[in-house]
């Protein structure tokens, strides 16, 4: 857990406090999520004469006790820092919509918001996949 007193600093804080506090259900949240932005941190590439060599970014992507692959992100880069600090070339990382994030993750994992944090949001695999889904078929 990270000693820091969690302040929200923005709209998905602002939300997840209150989900939290139990001001706001798990369905209206996770409704609200799809529009928020994240932050996922992503592996430092290497750069070829100042141009990075990779046109794909490789998130920072954990085991769970069960070895279920879980997806960190973070409501802001400043969240991300205490807990990037302890994966060595994770020093960078993508400001996305959550959107663009359940649009490309895979089957059978796990996303975790603010790991380390006391206001964060696992959400297990079976319901990334359902919001994926239902995420498809607005389209």
């Amino acid at each position: 857990m990270n000693d820091e007193t969690f302040e929200p600093k923005n709209e998905l804080e602002r939300q997840l406090a209150d989900l939290h506090e139990g001001l706001l259900t798990e369905d209206v949240f996770l409704e609200g999520l799809a529009t928020a932005q994240v932050f996922m941190p992503v592996e430092d590439d290497e750069m070829k004469m100042g141009i990075q060599s990779s046109s794909q970014a490789k998130p920072l992507v954990v085991a769970a006790e069960d070895g279920t692959p879980v997806l960190l992100v973070f409501s802001s880069p400043e969240r991300a820092k205490p807990v990037t600090q302890e994966f060595e070339g994770f020093g960078g990382g993508l400001l996305t919509d959550f959107k663009w994030v359940l649009e490309r993750i895979e089957g059978g994992a796990g996303i975790s918001i603010n790991p380390g944090w006391d206001l964060g949001y696992d959400i297990e695999p079976l319901r990334v996949l359902q919001l994926s889904r239902s995420l498809r078929s607005a389209n």
